[in-house]
């Protein structure tokens, strides 16, 4: 580096530092109202026995939800959705009325020798002919069990697996090997529907009830009919060809073939719907309110099994929930000082984090307030306990970890870091800022759909610990003075991202690893 390249840098930061050496006594006053004894009293309601676990759907989620709102009320936060403090998004859940498979005549008997795939649509299906197209694997130039082979419109038959002498270009789910892997390929190639041959028949009959889910069979792309099949089902079709079928396609002496055949394939399910909500508050800036500040902590956790074991989720997230409710009180009282922020604030609570980052997903799938005039999304999951790996750390007590903040913007760590230094001297660990650490925790919690739009982001977390997603996760186990640091923390991040007089530069690419 250059002598001029640092004088640069000095100078650059010379205004953080200054400004690093005093506090503002009104955020201090306001900080101060965060609170060990108030963060305890929520969060013994919100992570109680009477919010049964917070599914999502379930009525504990409800009560919680009915609980944040009532605080926001209290509070007189302005609701966040356009007069109401509710963002609704449905949810659907098939339910497997029957299935039936006749090929040739003969009728097959549902899980002794098929299953249909649980994200079929209901329809029923006829086919004069079947194409084999061996494992029915796609993978760029390495691999095309598809070549020369014309399947648009048509019933498909592949063989679970892959050969040995394969290696896919990914691994797990997106593997060109796996299922989904599969289905994708014969989806790209215009198939209508695909029969999976397994060896592992009669199976046991799966749930007739599918899981909840956001889309309800609304798909941008609907995957083919799907159904997985016997060995001895694929010979009713292959007849001589399909007599010892996996040994033969494992040696390569089965090529790819047109089979005429008559084959009958049906599916029928009901869909109830349902639907749950993100929980918005609105405190409205000054000079900037029509630019944002979005803090973040999902109010569901897992539920309960067996109608008796509550998974209470006190650390996730109740913990950052219950952050919320204090970080808006805070400002509040700010603004009722006469001290309030410039930009409007949305105090956000979602749903469905557990179930695959839903309400966030539809929050800025359809934001209330533009993203482009969002300039941070500071998200709160999991603050109220010791990571497994700190237990024995002299900083046990003073960390978190601060994941995100050099992602979006240039601009966010040094924020950060001069916010910290000013007023809690904490240890910020980016141990998990590397996007190749196995965890991928940037990945995993309600900030990253706003990442994935362009918004800066940051994730606060205390990492994980022995009562991880456990019903021994209770309120007791809660480190409230440690809670109230690291929120008192995002206030004071949050109070100069409001404050400041331009919104945060987006000048770095989001990097988004294969997979997501």
């Amino acid at each position: 580096m250059s002598l001029k390249q640092f004088a640069l840098i000095v100078i650059l930061f010379l205004p953080l530092a200054a400004t690093a050496q005093k506090k503002d006594k009104n955020a201090v006053k306001a900080a101060s109202t965060i609170t060990a004894e108030d963060l305890k009293k929520h969060l013994y309601i919100i992570a109680g026995k009477e919010m049964e676990g917070r599914d999502t759907p379930s009525p504990g989620l409800e009560k919680a939800a009915d609980y944040i709102e009532a605080h926001f009320k209290s509070l007189g936060l302005v609701p966040g959705n356009n007069g109401n403090y509710r963002q609704y998004y449905p949810l659907y859940k098939d339910s497997l009325i029957g299935s039936s498979l006749k090929i040739n005549g003969t009728v097959f008997e549902l899980n002794k020798d098929f299953q249909p795939q649980p994200n079929n649509y209901a329809a029923e299906m006829r086919f004069s002919e079947v194409v084999f197209a061996g494992y029915g694997i796609v993978d760029g130039e390495l691999r095309n069990d598809y070549k020369d082979l014309k399947v648009a419109g048509k019933l498909v038959l592949i063989i679970d697996g892959a050969p040995s002498d394969y290696k896919p270009s990914q691994q797990g789910r997106m593997s060109p090997a796996s299922a989904f892997g599969k289905m994708d390929a014969a989806m790209n190639k215009g198939a209508a529907a695909v029969m999976i041959v397994y060896n592992n028949y009669p199976r046991r009959a799966g749930t007739t009830a599918g899981n909840w889910s956001m889309n309800g069979g609304y798909r941008a792309a609907q995957s083919p009919f799907t159904f997985t099949i016997s060995p001895d089902v694929a010979a009713k079709i292959m007849v001589e060809d399909g007599k010892d079928l996996l040994t033969k396609v494992k040696s390569g002496s089965l090529p790819p073939k047109i089979y005429p055949a008559e084959i009958d394939m049906g599916y029928a399910k009901t869909t109830p719907a349902t639907r749950v909500s993100n929980v918005l508050g609105l405190l409205e800036g000054t000079d900037k309110k029509d630019e944002y500040i979005v803090i973040t902590a999902h109010y569901d956790h897992v539920g309960k099994r067996n109608d008796t074991t509550i998974f209470y989720g006190a650390d996730d997230d109740g913990s950052g929930t219950t952050g919320i409710l204090e970080l808006a009180e805070a400002f509040i009282k700010a603004k009722a000082a006469g001290k309030g922020p410039r930009r409007s604030i949305l105090f956000m609570t979602v749903s469905g984090e557990e179930k695959g980052l839903w309400g966030s997903r539809y929050y800025t799938e359809r934001p209330v307030y533009p993203l482009d005039k969002t300039t941070v999304n500071l998200n709160i999951d999991m603050i109220g306990r010791i990571g497994t790996e700190y237990l024995k750390d002299k900083d046990s007590v003073n960390y978190v970890y601060i994941i995100g903040d050099d992602k979006l913007s240039s601009e966010l760590t040094p924020i950060t870091e001069q916010v910290n230094n000013t007023y809690m001297k904490m240890k910020l660990d980016r141990k998990y800022n590397d996007p190749k650490d196995p965890n991928r925790f940037y990945f995993r919690s309600d900030h990253y759909h706003f990442a994935e739009k362009g918004v800066p982001i940051i994730f606060y977390f205390n990492g994980t610990h022995a009562d991880y997603h456990r019903p021994t996760d209770t309120p007791d186990k809660i480190n409230y003075p440690t809670m109230a640091k690291r929120a008192q923390l995002v206030f004071y991040t949050a109070w100069e991202m409001a404050n400041r007089n331009e919104m945060l530069k987006r000048d770095i690419q989001l990097d988004k690893p294969k997979g997501f």
